[in-house]
């Protein structure tokens, strides 16, 4: 089967590569001028970066290899510095470039190393799970994480191309890859409802990487994602909607000192939202049931325990999505209807959590 190419548009687009057995893909989605390339990877997963090295190295490209720690430790400023230095040692300058391979804690990591090594280095990504694919490594969205909270060190800087080979996603343990469908099931509540549909025709087989509507469901979140970064980059607005679940999902992440996954913690902020949704009046009661029905059946989580409200709404106050005092929160009108809720009430807040504490 060929290879899919979805084209982010804006002032710097790129593709997106997504097939199987596409990894020969990578040497073309470098800009001319390369001499050195730079490859961050996970030091747990060393198998991963050996063919991505070997197919630069093939191309002619003097290859690197820098290991950095597995999962959301990678995302720190002290890693950073590392990579910084290492650039420096090995000579990376402004027209070499920088290729993150793994899941989205290393794409996040490579994409800003990248964006703040001498103002900005080309950066490819080569995200291995179905997060990083559908979510982490589309959209020219970086960062790291500080103790005050996830991502609020970063940068914007769109990549020069992002490579999906499906293959990858064979090795995944289940609990990972059915973390990573909550993101898909996002776009379809808040752009694509195609999606949706096809989760609810056979919820086992969409927790299969071999599963028959795989790499439909894929593309679709991607072009999704395509669309909104496309049209807005920098999160002025319309990307805001791609926060759907993550006000309440970050703070549970950070409450769960980053041990939960990320896509179980958003899977309990969609449904947050989505109550938050039906008592502000916006959606009816059957689209919060469908919301916690489609999650559900894939396996994910839909409320969290009683009695932390008060230190989660402690970290909520720190969501990129706050404009002064003001809590901004994403929430929907309608299925793929996505709107905003500026500066709710503490009450609508905590009633809305109740729904999910119970």
């Amino acid at each position: 089967m060929t290879a899919t190419r979805i084209t982010v548009r804006g002032d710097s687009p790129y593709d997106v590569v997504v097939g199987a057995g596409v990894l020969g893909e990578l040497p073309a989605l470098l800009k001319p001028g390369v001499r050195t390339v730079a490859v961050v990877h996970p030091a747990g997963l060393p198998e991963i970066a050996r063919p991505v090295c070997a197919s630069l190295s093939d191309a002619g490209y003097d290859v690197v290899a820098l290991p950095v720690p597995d999962g959301e430790q990678a995302k720190t400023v002290e890693v950073a510095a590392q990579l910084w230095s290492a650039f420096g040692r090995y000579g990376v300058t402004r027209s070499d470039a920088v290729v993150g391979v793994g899941g989205g804690a290393t794409t996040d990591l490579a994409g800003f190393v990248a964006g703040t090594w001498l103002r900005g280095v080309q950066v490819v990504l080569v995200p291995t799970t179905l997060l990083a694919m559908v979510d982490a490594a589309v959209g020219g969205k970086n960062g790291i994480d500080t103790p005050e909270g996830k991502n609020l060190v970063g940068t914007f800087l769109p990549p020069a191309g992002v490579l999906c080979d499906l293959t990858t996603l064979a090795s995944m343990p289940r609990a990972d890859y059915v973390a990573g469908l909550a993101e898909i099931i996002k776009g379809g509540f808040i752009a694509d409802p195609v999606i949706l549909d096809l989760v609810e025709q056979d919820p086992a087989d969409a927790t299969r990487p071999e599963g028959r509507h795989t790499r439909e469901l894929i593309e679709r979140k991607i072009q999704v994602k395509a669309d909104v970064v496309g049209a807005d980059l920098r999160e002025a607005g319309l990307r805001e909607i791609l926060n759907y679940g993550h006000t309440l999902g970050h703070a549970i992440e950070r409450a769960e000192h980053y041990q939960m996954r990320h896509g179980e913690a958003i899977a309990i902020g969609m449904v947050y939202a989505a109550e938050l949704s039906r008592l502000d009046g916006r959606i009816g009661a059957d689209l919060v049931e469908r919301t916690r029905s489609v999650l559900t059946a894939v396996g994910l989580p839909t409320g969290y325990r009683a009695g932390a409200w008060p230190r989660l709404r402690d970290h909520m106050r720190l969501d990129k999505k706050n404009r002064g005092a003001k809590q901004r929160f994403v929430v929907l009108d309608g299925l793929a209807k996505p709107g905003r809720l500026e500066d709710p009430s503490e009450e609508l807040l905590e009633a809305a959590y109740q729904e999910i504490s119970r």
